[in-house]
């Protein structure tokens, strides 16, 4: 099995586009020790820490709808729901390198696998 580095999700609203289009599938990557260090060197993140996630998933989410570009303006533009849900799921893959967690049902106590990235909506 190969080593995953890129993982799928769908945001719970989505991003609208000036056209009025809903972009709410896309991809994030394993996240490099760069990523974390190069948004301290912003002078947006140095006047204000909270910018640092803004920054940060701008470098990590390669791919969102049919977006060409996807940079801080288009993460600043997004939902306070996806944010949080990307800051989660960005954790989620830099920490355990998946994003599937095992889940046990509530009636039965059966345990499975869940894929956390297509639970965005």
């Amino acid at each position: 099995m190969a080593f995953q580095t890129e993982f799928e999700f769908t945001l719970p609203r989505g991003y609208v586009d000036a056209e009025g289009t809903v972009h709410r599938n896309g991809v994030m990557r394993l996240a490099t020790a760069m990523d974390e260090i190069a948004p301290m060197r912003d002078p947006r993140v140095r006047s204000n820490q909270a910018y640092l996630v803004i920054i940060l998933l701008a470098r990590v989410v390669t791919k969102l709808g049919s977006l060409s570009d996807v940079n801080p303006g288009v993460i600043e533009r997004l939902f306070s729901a996806d944010l949080a849900y990307l800051q989660d799921f960005y954790r989620r893959i830099n920490e355990t390198g998946t994003s599937e967690i095992e889940v046990s049902c509530p009636h039965c106590n059966q345990t499975f696998e869940l894929d956390l990235g297509r639970l965005g909506g």
